[in-house]
């Protein structure tokens, strides 16, 4: 409150003087005093900001070099704060949260599975959730695998929920919204990222997906006259030639020996068919009463493709299949480096097995 002071008024009457009292505040008082107030109130908030300031952009201390979180759906902002600090943040819960709420972004933080490292500050926190960055994990698939072995690839994934267990094939394909479609050959094989608590089924969404695209690239790029009449027809042949094939190089080769195969009628006779029609039963030892015993894949029994793919080929395979090379081989073999050689006559075959896979001395005679 400012000082009062009071002094005195003289003024005459007739011919009396009678004094009387003027109040007045001192100027300058009250208001020196607001300003002291308002100066010291900005220099606190201009602290306090400053120290804010420096707080969200130093990096957060953690309990080891990486915390991981799984942020639930329906967790409030002040829930999240507090588990980050229950999981490993050494940093208040309370400022954590106020952070969240002041930056405007608390109701955009998204669920899932998330990952903080060393050298993470508080805004690279609330970036993370709200851009929904999750920490992901991967599955690798390879060229060739059966979709057996790809469904045991993906059970064993880490953090991968299985949602189809128990589930044949069929029903498998029929949750894929691919009812009455073989599973065989129909998923592409490649490097598949997930967020901890992701599905197989998802997983298997994205894989089938991406070979129809990669097929019907393919597809459009095919040479004129080419054996193969459909898509179908150009995946299994794909799969004959990704089982097949040592080298990529020889890829389109073998390619070419199997489509002049198939445009004379001769009988593919390939190993791989026969042996994924034995399923199980195969030992590791393929034996001639299993070329000789006739199933659906015998390739040595029957002429023309299998009934359907017998593994998941790669990019590379599903271009050899519709641009095989120009050749008139009939035959290749082994060489046992992981190349293969390749003739066009039955007697040149067979000098070049005696030659690479007998052992003999005398490559010019046949068995």
């Amino acid at each position: 409150m400012g000082v009062i002071i009071i002094t005195p008024v003289m003024h005459q009457k007739s011919h009396r003087v009678y004094p009387t009292f003027s109040v007045r505040q001192k100027a300058g008082v009250r208001g020196g005093a607001l300003s002291t107030l308002l100066g010291l109130l900005v220099v606190l908030a201009l602290s306090l900001g400053g120290a804010t300031y420096w707080w969200l952009n130093q990096p957060l201390h953690l309990a080891s070099p990486s915390i991981e979180l799984s942020v639930e759906s329906g967790a409030t902002p002040r829930d999240i704060a507090r588990e980050w600090v229950e999981a490993g943040v050494d940093a208040s819960p309370w400022m954590l949260y106020e952070w969240f709420k002041l930056s405007g972004q608390s109701r955009q933080i998204r669920a899932g599975s998330y990952e903080l490292s060393q050298g993470a500050t508080p805004r690279d926190l609330l970036r993370m959730m709200v851009r929904g960055d999750e920490r992901l994990s991967v599955v690798k698939l390879i060229d060739g695998w059966t979709f057996k072995r790809f469904r045991a690839e993906l059970a064993q994934a880490d953090g991968l929920k299985q949602v189809t267990a128990g589930l044949t094939d069929a029903e498998v394909m029929a949750q894929l919204g691919e009812p009455g479609i073989p599973a065989e050959g129909h998923f592409f094989p490649d490097t598949y990222s997930y967020a901890k608590g992701g599905t197989d089924l998802a997983v298997m969404k994205r894989a089938l997906h991406a070979m129809q695209k990669q097929l019907d690239a393919a597809w459009a790029q095919r040479q004129a006259n080419i054996s193969v009449k459909t898509p179908q027809e150009a995946l299994t042949l794909a799969s004959i030639v990704e089982k097949e094939t040592g080298r990529e190089s020889d890829r389109p080769m073998i390619a070419g020996v199997f489509n002049n195969r198939l445009r004379i009628g001769m009988p593919l006779q390939t190993d791989p068919s026969v042996i994924y029609g034995l399923g199980d039963q195969f030992d590791g030892n393929l034996r001639k009463i299993h070329l000789q015993t006739d199933t659906p894949f015998n390739s040595y029994t029957r002429t023309g493709l299998p009934p359907t793919p017998i593994a998941m080929p790669g990019k590379a395979a599903l271009l050899a299949a519709v641009r095989p090379a120009d050749t008139k081989a009939l035959y290749f073999v082994a060489r046992g480096d992981g190349s293969s050689a390749f003739s066009t006559t039955l007697a040149e075959h067979n000098r070049a097995v005696n030659q690479y896979q007998r052992g003999q001395r005398n490559p010019g005679k046949s068995p």
